[in-house]
């Protein structure tokens, strides 16, 4: 996988090499728990799952790194993964594990690359996105970049000792190229 260069930041392949400092996000509730399942990973098992992550479609371990182009500071991690066995769509997700890297355009610059990356590689019509109706940022950011919401699934994430409703949010190669300048992904 190569890098990924947008006007502020560069998504970069990870590997297990990467994992101190990426695992403190994960395993900080305050950054993945108030709108995610949240469970503590041990090092070993989530640098494995770096390492792994560019050769299963289906891993949900982070597959860039997010670093300020300016700084060479990671402040995030991106991802994608095969959703579902049968339809034929991959989704991204993302964490800017930074709190001082938030509101700043990173994450939609992040998600943007990562998108038009995967229409410029990938065989696939659609991408998607999905996220817990209360996370307002994540919502914002999707649409910003371009995302449509589709519809919205009841009762199907658990986490905080209740079950939350989680929007389902896509784009297709269409209206991805439609919203893009030409020669830009």
């Amino acid at each position: 996988m190569a890098a990924l260069d947008g006007p502020t930041i560069r998504l970069r392949p990870l590997s297990a090499a990467d994992a101190p400092a990426i695992l403190p996000w994960y395993n900080d509730p305050e950054i993945v728990a108030p709108y995610d399942r949240f469970g503590v990973d041990t090092f070993d098992d989530f640098a494995r799952s770096l390492g792994e992550a560019a050769r299963d479609p289906a891993s949900l371990a982070p597959r860039y790194g997010v670093e300020v182009r300016a700084s060479g500071a990671l402040v995030g991690v991106v991802g994608h993964y095969r959703a579902h066995p049968v339809l034929e769509s991959i989704d991204v997700w993302y964490v800017l594990g930074v709190p001082e890297a938030r509101g700043k355009g990173y994450g939609s610059e992040a998600v943007g690359l990562l998108v038009g990356h995967l229409f410029a590689t990938e065989p696939f019509e659609r991408v998607g996105a999905t996220c817990d109706v209360e996370n307002v940022p994540s919502v914002r950011l999707l649409e910003r970049v371009g995302f449509r919401r589709e519809g919205t699934l009841g009762s199907i994430l658990f986490h905080h000792g209740r079950w939350h409703d989680v929007h389902v949010y896509g784009v297709t190669r269409r209206e991805w190229a439609a919203r893009r300048p030409p020669g830009r992904t």
